[in-house]
């Protein structure tokens, strides 16, 4: 991790944080969940970096990226990464996200097909929250409350409410907390979005890693075999004993998952010269 490179792009207006791995290997994008930041990847980025060149970027209003009033949507999330992708240089990545993050892989995906070469997702199915006062006040209640914490209390308090976590996860997700801009709730504006219109367009090899619903997992099996309708090509890997944070409660099942699919990739990647 010492060896990582760290650096700023200029995209729609906004300066975004990045850290990369480094490496002429394929590139990786990582797109991280609603309050986390790039780092939050940290362990899955050092499972990776042997073989491929990680990029964890900090979404808009999170970690050391800047933070508008607006644009918080997946659409702008991902009109962001496809501009950090392009600025630099990066040919057809794979893409993984979460959470909120795999709304703007799906987005990025379906609104621009030929910038990324594969997607994955963690447990994430597109839905429009934008309208949803009730949602988003218990989701400005949570903020609020948990940016009153030292970093101490919030470790403390998320370690026993996630037992299962390795230790390595705690400081990066309060970190992330604390520096989170409370624009990213500005969401209240956005344009609903037609996922059925977007959802099909994607042409790219895809990877939904799902996990328990009754543990917190968010994506149930039926909404998985509905994305797959949408988009023929979808792969769905189940892993149990886990919720939303599937990577955090199952890191080792999580990574036997994702890299078979990554090295299938990287070698049609070689193959055809992207």
């Amino acid at each position: 991790m010492a060896t990582w490179q760290t650096g700023d792009v200029q995209v729609n207006g906004v300066r975004l944080h990045y850290t990369r791995t480094g490496g002429s290997k394929p590139p990786v994008v990582l797109s991280h969940g609603f309050s986390d930041s790039g780092l939050c990847w940290t362990p899955v980025a050092q499972a990776l970096e042997a073989d491929y060149d990680v990029i964890m970027v900090d979404a808009r209003g999170h970690g050391q990226s800047d933070a508008p009033v607006s644009g918080y949507g997946p659409i702008e999330h991902a009109a962001d990464l496809r501009g950090v992708i392009e600025q630099l240089g990066l040919t057809h990545p794979a893409v993984l996200g979460h959470s909120m993050g795999g709304s703007t892989t799906f987005a990025l995906a379906g609104c621009y097909p030929d910038v990324p070469g594969a997607v994955l997702i963690e447990d994430s199915a597109p839905i429009n929250i934008s309208g949803n006062n009730e949602r988003l006040a218990g989701i400005h209640k949570w903020i609020v409350e948990i940016k009153q914490k030292t970093r101490e209390e919030m470790i403390a308090t998320q370690q026993a409410n996630s037992p299962n976590w390795p230790p390595a996860e705690f400081g990066p997700w309060a970190d992330a907390k604390l520096a989170m801009s409370l624009n990213v709730l500005n969401r209240d504006q956005n344009a609903p979005i037609d996922w059925s219109a977007i959802l099909p367009q994607i042409s790219c090899p895809a990877l939904l890693i799902t996990a328990d619903p009754e543990r917190g997992a968010g994506v149930t099996a039926e909404r998985a075999l509905e994305m797959q309708a949408q988009i023929p090509q979808l792969q769905v890997a189940h892993i149990p004993g886990a919720g939303h944070n599937i990577r955090r409660e199952q890191f080792a099942q999580f990574i036997t998952v994702i890299q078979p699919f990554l090295a299938t990739w990287a070698a049609n990647r070689t193959t055809s010269g992207s």
